[in-house]
């Protein structure tokens, strides 16, 4: 029989998005760990307590027992964005750390996520290793591409969402959430109460264009919402890389990333209602990610962007914790 998740552990958990998610559940947080400084800096000033560091240094034993284990391991290896040296690079072998944990604590639940390139990456293999380590270490695993878009929130950001279930529970499926929602935009998470003038990009040859593609509706929609299911590229600057590209407030945020170029780079460049281009707000994208708005972050933004581009959103983590509890439970 299943039984009742009242117990975490969150792992390489940067600012916390898994935490906000799983104590929306009542779950209560009996552990966290992230090797990054100004990251654990962020979570003890929204959490209340600073995370343990490298969790390569904390044995099994010191961490407490727990029902479900958190891991937004670290992608950078496996994003197609990156070199995608997978298992071959240190960070990709971070994964191991899930994997001795989980062989050593034995949680009911693991659950775990990572870019959405993750399971093509080196023609599946990786995603073999993955699923066959879990395997041996006695889990049946499921596993899920979701976009947030899909979620209602304001960027169509993609992710894979991995589970491992003890086998002495008897899990057959996860029934994924797949809610059909319409993205939200970029203009209902903009904040007039905050100083943006930094974030305005000043250049001679930011060229303004029409839409590219349908906002079906405008802004005038009652529910505040375009239905574009992708970011409405609006106009350029420079050359027009990835970085430079300038988006519509009224279409979803582009996926933030932690690196990346361009005047835009790590949110993305938007044409405001008064004719200016601007990066988002930290404040605004934690927004459009969907954390609470009493969010706050206590470094610069330069590192706030980071750990933004590092995090998840937190109202799909969320709704696909529901489901992973409803099958724990029913089992």
């Amino acid at each position: 029989m299943g039984g009742r998740l009242s117990t975490f552990i969150d792992l390489f958990c940067g600012i916390g998005g898994f935490r906000i998610a799983l104590e929306r559940h009542g779950l209560k947080c009996v552990f966290s760990s992230d090797i990054d400084k100004p990251a654990r800096a962020t979570y003890k000033a929204n959490h209340g307590e600073e995370p343990a560091g490298d969790i390569t240094k904390t044995p099994s034993q010191d961490i407490p027992p727990h029902d479900v284990l958190c891991a937004g391991f670290p992608c950078q290896s496996f994003s197609i964005s990156g070199k995608r040296k997978g298992f071959d690079e240190s960070r990709g072998t971070l994964f191991m750390e899930v994997d001795r944990i989980a062989r050593d604590l034995q949680p009911p639940v693991l659950f775990l996520e990572n870019v959405n390139h993750f399971e093509k990456h080196d023609d599946g293999k990786t995603m073999e290793q993955v699923l066959s380590l879990l395997d041996g270490a006695g889990y049946d695993v499921f596993h899920e591409v979701l976009n947030s878009g899909e979620f209602g929130a304001a960027t169509v950001r993609k992710r894979i969402f991995i589970v491992g279930t003890l086998k002495s529970l008897n899990i057959k499926k996860i029934d994924w959430p797949h809610p059909g929602r319409i993205p939200g935009t970029v203009r209902q998470h903009l904040r007039p109460d905050l100083d943006v003038s930094g974030l305005v990009i000043k250049r001679e040859d930011i060229r303004i264009s029409d839409f590219e593609g349908s906002l079906f509706g405008g802004s005038d929609d009652p529910d505040g919402r375009s239905g574009a299911l992708t970011p409405v590229r609006v106009g350029k600057m420079n050359y027009g890389g990835q970085g430079d590209r300038i988006y519509s407030i009224d279409g979803p945020a582009i996926t933030f990333s932690a690196g990346g170029g361009g005047n835009g780079a790590k949110t993305g460049a938007y044409l405001m209602d008064d004719g200016t281009v601007r990066k988002l707000h930290p404040l605004e994208a934690a927004s459009i990610m969907t954390f609470p708005k009493a969010f706050v972050f206590p470094c610069s933004q330069h590192q706030s962007f980071k750990q933004i581009g590092n995090s998840v959103v937190v109202d799909v983590v969320a709704e696909v914790f529901g489901a992973i509890r409803k099958a724990v439970e029913a089992a």
